[in-house]
């Protein structure tokens, strides 16, 4: 890649053609997911409809906050590959009001959910003890906050860096410092939030269980998704300029490394969190485990073992296939495939204990993805693809940078 590609023209292209196609695709495979959750509504009964919207919306709202810890990852660390995927993740971070909008149906069905909001909890010891958090109210206040926090950081990010296209490039000087000084702080508002919300939406499902490297594991799958999503984007538009421009078998190949460093760490937080509580072997936390790894769902758990770690990781030490987008784009789709796997063998085990995956959880994830879709790729087609005028952006970009 030669440091001559011209900035202005690059600002102008737009593969709208190419987005409109896709985000027709999202909403047809959408529309199919949201008739088949619709009749599993009727069919099925109210329980086992929200059960699957919360895995789906749990899965959805990842990608949205994965997208936004990566962006401010890349303010601060630098790099080309972020820059090169900096407008995905800007959309993607568009899509947190949407997600903020379908939390609703969650919130108006608490007792459903969650154990701690039924009446019967007052007389559970455990519960009790725990009301002072895990009251509705409380619950309430601090989704909200949390939305507040990621919305109001996203759509900061998102303005500045708009600012930037719609001005003449600039050296690096305080215009691009504010993206760090902002990220910084950032990122530990984003790690607490994401903690305190992965607690409050899928540990308290089981409220007698708790664990201390809940947050991180979920942090950690957030980033795996994300880093799977931008690829499959990528590769999508790789014949379309200007990503044609600036995605080289050289940048593949550093989401591919990424996304192998992420496939290790999820699989560490695992494995460390079932360490600490075999080891334990405490009654509020081993039976979380049993039921997981035994029984109905003990299938299931090989399953995650091997197509979220193992057969990834295997793929992924593979040099070539790294620096090859289809086919890496073919392994992104298996991790995200495997992360509804996930969710669904976390979750699922609280709802049905007899029981294991419904096909419902899946029709619930392709209905999720028909808004999320149209709305990422309307963002993504109202800016400029690549960010031209980053004062960083053709040292690390158009002369090969990493």
């Amino acid at each position: 890649m030669t440091g001559e590609l011209n900035q202005a023209a690059l600002l102008k292209e737009r593969p709208l053609g190419d987005l409109s196609r896709l985000s027709s695709r999202a909403l047809m495979f959408g529309g199919v997911g949201i008739a088949a959750s619709a009749a599993g509504y009727f069919m099925e009964g109210t329980s086992q409809f929200f059960q699957a919207y919360l895995i789906a919306y749990i899965f959805w709202i990842g990608l949205s906050l994965g997208s936004l810890a990566l962006l401010m990852i890349q303010y601060l660390s630098g790099g080309a590959w972020g820059l090169v995927a900096r407008r995905i993740f800007e959309a993607a971070t568009g899509t947190l009001p949407l997600m903020a909008l379908l939390f609703i149906p969650i919130a108006l069905n608490m007792e459903t959910l969650f154990l701690w909001a039924r009446p019967e909890a007052a007389s559970d010891p455990v519960l009790v003890s725990k009301a002072a958090y895990l009251n509705v109210d409380f619950f309430y206040l601090r989704a909200a906050l949390y939305f507040a926090i990621w919305i109001g950081l996203a759509t900061t990010l998102n303005r500045w860096s708009k600012q930037q296209d719609e001005s003449a490039p600039l050296p690096p000087g305080p215009m691009d410092r504010r993206f760090r000084v902002l990220s910084g702080p950032g990122l530990v508002l984003f790690m607490l939030t994401v903690t305190f919300m992965s607690v409050d939406w899928v540990m308290s499902l089981d409220p007698h269980f708790y664990s201390t490297i809940f947050g991180v594991l979920t942090v950690g799958g957030q980033g795996l998704a994300t880093l799977a999503f931008t690829i499959l984007t990528l590769q999508a538009l790789s014949n379309s300029k200007p990503i044609s421009e600036v995605t080289t078998a050289e940048r593949f190949h550093d989401y591919g490394k990424l996304m192998l460093a992420f496939v290790m760490l999820w699989a560490y937080f695992n494995v460390s969190q079932l360490l600490i509580i075999w080891s334990a072997n405490l009654p509020e936390e081993i039976p979380w485990y049993l039921e997981r790894l035994q029984g109905h769902w003990g299938p299931m758990a090989w399953f995650v073992l091997l197509g979220h770690f193992v057969l990834p990781f295997v793929l992924l030490l593979s040099r070539d296939l790294k620096r090859h987008g289809k086919v890496l784009s073919y392994v992104a789709l298996l991790i995200l495939f495997m992360r509804v796997v996930d969710l669904i063998w976390t979750v699922g085990p609280v709802f049905r204990h007899e029981g294991t995956a419904h096909w419902l959880d899946f029709a619930t994830v392709l209905a999720f993805a028909g808004p999320w879709l149209f709305i990422f790729y309307r963002n993504l087609g109202s800016r400029a693809l690549v960010p031209a005028n980053d004062p960083y952006f053709k040292e690390a970009v158009a002369d090969g940078g990493h």
